[in-house]
């Protein structure tokens, strides 16, 4: 089972959503900033990692706020690690993204999201971890 984090970056009421690109896999879907926890890394680490090298910035990871499992209809399996990240240092800049935006959490479900985030896209568009 793979192992990944994702963070929950929020500005003003609002959320940092990404959009995959048509090269990757699973392409042009929605999904939460992260990525694959490495071997013998600690997930807060890996938190902090992925998001200087997705978007450039130094992030002080809060809470974890969810955690799913998901199993693809391929077989794949991911353990998802949600964090709350309300502070970082830095201006975002979309390093590997076709896009990325800030959305209500109201206007989530109306996103192409990875199967594996539609929970929790649910649980914030119900107002759970504003």
């Amino acid at each position: 089972m793979k192992r990944v984090v994702a963070g929950l970056i929020w500005q003003g009421g609002t959320v940092l959503i990404c959009q995959r690109t048509k090269h990757q896999t699973m392409p042009l879907k929605w999904e939460f900033p992260g990525g694959k926890i490495e071997q013998g890394e600690q997930p807060r680490d890996a938190m902090r990692r992925e998001l200087e090298e997705e978007l450039g910035i130094e992030a002080v990871v809060g809470d974890e706020v969810a955690r799913f499992r998901h199993q693809y209809p391929s077989g794949s399996a991911v353990e998802l690690r949600f964090y709350d990240v309300r502070e970082y240092s830095g201006e975002i800049e979309n390093r590997i993204f076709k896009e990325v935006r800030w959305a209500k959490p109201e206007e989530l479900p109306s996103y192409d999201f990875l199967e594996a985030d539609r929970t929790l896209v649910k649980d914030l568009a119900a107002g759970k971890f504003a």
